[in-house]
């Protein structure tokens, strides 16, 4: 007899199926209410037994008190943190990608997706004006990537002459707190410049390079910020990559939150030097609209990568060596940054293991057009400045800086740390937003990250009034 839980069972999906139907077809997506729902101590007691539960049980457990006690980040209310917002071709294909037990560990066992996710990184890696050749792989987040970046970065500045025995990043405290847990685990130091205006420059970071500082001689890299999550400020990539070309010093574009509006003309312009870099992540499950867990990480040059990263084992050196009937496949070239060989994702990151997180989006892109990309995030960005305008105009705020992308920084005027917490919570529980406080320049303060297209200029309104 066989074992069941290899047996199609087809109730069972119509119960799923249906769940996701209806799921996908919210308009809107309700808020819910994470941690503020009802206690959950006891609402699993003695779910998992011996002799297992019918599916419709379990299924009506999770939708009533597991799936309210999660807040739903791609609602057009959700606008703290960095939001996402899927779009429906790519939620729709991430069940493909599940229901067919599809991985993209290497291009022998994964050839067909490995090609989608390369074509997919070749619209991000094209749009940032990197050369020909340029390449990598997706992770799981700019965590990972930001780790996996610095790793190559590290190990590839002997090449670049860099005899230290005590390497060390230049950034600034504006970095992401991943950057200072990356350099931690990869046991490098940073090197703090000091911020201009929260923005890291060419001319600062010259000068504390030549000061004679300690550590400024150990120096084998610089970490620039395209979007910072807080107050989406976007480095001098220019100036920074410029002096990082000239110091021959590994250049980490981090746009993990930004990376998307590489997207939109009115603010190109504000990246001009991200071609200069020589790693660069961009998360597609912020605000290029596909499903967790998916980051872009791209290298000018590949080939450092996978000098780092390739993994060497006796059971693995099949996926390294020339395949029968390879040179047809991977010569074409058809999606690959490189089409002299097979093309395998866990040479370029720490990983090795991974599903096939690329596909949703490239499925997305296929089907829409990156046109429809651009005019999303371009609504994004304009809601942001209508947003700001309209947070100016509201005698009890104050407007803390114009947004430069789509965060929005402001404050209700005498109110403390406690004020924002309670109305935080209040506005939650009320399903009108959730908004968590911030912190800027040592003050509490309140932040929006508007990237939802839905989250109209109306949703912003509502939470202005709630302060009054």
């Amino acid at each position: 007899m066989r074992n069941p839980m290899f047996v199609y069972d087809e109730e069972m999906a119509d119960l799923i199926f249906g769940y996701c139907r209806e799921r996908l077809a919210l308009d809107p997506v309700p808020l819910d209410y994470g941690g503020y729902s009802t206690p959950l101590h006891d609402v699993l007691d003695g779910l998992i037994s011996p002799d297992g539960n019918e599916p419709a049980r379990v299924l009506q457990l999770f939708a009533d008190r597991l799936a309210t006690a999660v807040i739903s980040s791609d609602s057009p209310r959700f606008v703290s943190f960095i939001p996402a917002a899927p779009t429906k071709a790519s939620l729709l294909f991430d069940m493909v990608v599940s229901s067919s037990s599809l991985q993209a560990t290497s291009w022998l066992e994964a050839a067909g997706a490995v090609c989608a996710e390369n074509q997919a990184l070749g619209v991000i890696s094209h749009l940032a004006g990197l050369p020909e050749g340029a390449g990598g792989c997706f992770v799981s987040g700019g965590s990972a990537g930001n780790l996996s970046a610095l790793m190559v970065g590290r190990d590839t500045a002997r090449i670049r002459g860099h005899q230290t025995e005590r390497p060390r990043f230049a950034c600034t405290e504006e970095a992401h707190s991943s950057v200072g847990k990356a350099l931690h685990v990869l046991g490098v130091e940073p090197f703090l410049v000091a911020a201009v205006d929260h923005r890291l420059t060419g001319e600062v970071l010259e000068a504390a390079l030549g000061s004679g500082r300690e550590g400024a001689a150990d120096v084998v890299g610089v970490v620039a910020t395209a979007g910072t999550t807080n107050g989406g400020i976007v480095d001098d990539l220019a100036g920074v990559g410029a002096v990082s070309r000239r110091r021959g010093l590994w250049f980490h574009v981090d746009a993990a939150y930004g990376g998307a509006a590489l997207f939109a003309p009115t603010v190109r312009p504000l990246f001009d030097g991200v071609d200069l870099a020589d790693s660069l992540v961009v998360d597609p499950h912020k605000w290029l609209f596909a499903p967790y867990d998916c980051a872009a990480l791209v290298y000018r040059q590949p080939a450092l990568a996978k000098a780092v990263h390739t993994q060497d084992a006796a059971y693995l050196d099949v996926i390294h060596e020339a395949m029968p009937g390879s040179e047809h496949a991977a010569g074409s070239g058809a999606g690959q940054p490189n089409g002299e060989e097979p093309w395998n994702p866990t040479d370029y990151a720490y990983h090795l293991t991974r599903r096939a997180r690329g596909l949703p989006l490239w499925f997305s892109l296929a089907v829409y057009g990156t046109n429809a990309y651009r005019d999303a995030v371009e609504a994004a960005l304009a809601n942001a400045k209508e947003s700001a305008a309209l947070i100016s105009e509201t005698p009890y705020l104050e407007l803390l800086r114009e947004p430069t992308l789509s965060i929005v920084l402001f404050r209700r005027k005498g109110w403390s740390r406690a004020d924002y917490e309670t109305w935080s919570a209040e506005l939650l529980a009320g399903q009108v937003a959730f908004v968590t406080p911030t912190t800027w320049e040592g003050e509490a303060a309140a932040r929006l990250a508007l990237l939802h297209p839905d989250t109209t200029v109306d949703v912003v309104a509502e939470i202005v009034d709630s302060m009054a």
